[in-house]
């Protein structure tokens, strides 16, 4: 499940799924950050080019990458994991990149046996009301289209 919310120029993107996986499984898997690229919609040729990415996020860990989130558009994206509680959730947010303000909080909680994974993403767009317009009829949907596509890809990936 997926929804929106928006308060004064600022949006709240809630993305749900239950992953038929045990939490230590899917803990080591989303806090890789070499596994982003997986979940990533190809045509987005996302690429980290900071040097190689420890196994595990932590707290500190500033990750680059570049990708094409229009068509053959490049955009630089420079990230900071900026809170880490294992096996519970992780936050990073954006520090150089397309957006105003990007916060993105991955949280998971135990099921016995299966994990509810809740990704949080609260942005903000550059250039005020013309932001507004361009979220309204373009990047929510993009982002809905990205969170779709990361739902199918995870439950490919963690398929029983």
């Amino acid at each position: 499940m997926i929804t929106f919310h928006s308060h004064s120029g600022i949006y709240t993107l809630i993305a749900r799924q239950i992953i038929e996986v045990g939490i230590d499984e899917a803990w080591e898997f989303f806090s890789s950050p070499a596994n982003l690229r997986l979940i990533t919609p190809p045509e987005m040729g996302f690429v980290i080019t900071s040097p190689a990415p420890s196994a595990t996020a932590y707290h500190g860990q500033i990750i680059s990458y570049k990708l094409h989130p229009v068509g053959k558009i490049k955009t630089n994206w420079v990230t900071e994991i900026t809170h880490v509680s294992g096996k519970k959730f992780f936050v990073d947010e954006q520090r150089k990149g397309p957006y105003r303000m990007w916060h993105h909080e991955h949280h998971f909680k135990d099921l016995n046996g299966r994990v509810e994974m809740t990704d949080r993403v609260t942005y903000r767009l550059p250039f005020g009301v013309l932001g507004k317009l361009v979220h309204d009829i373009f990047i929510k949907q993009k982002l809905r289209e990205i969170f779709v596509y990361r739902k199918m890809k995870i439950e490919e990936i963690f398929k029983s």
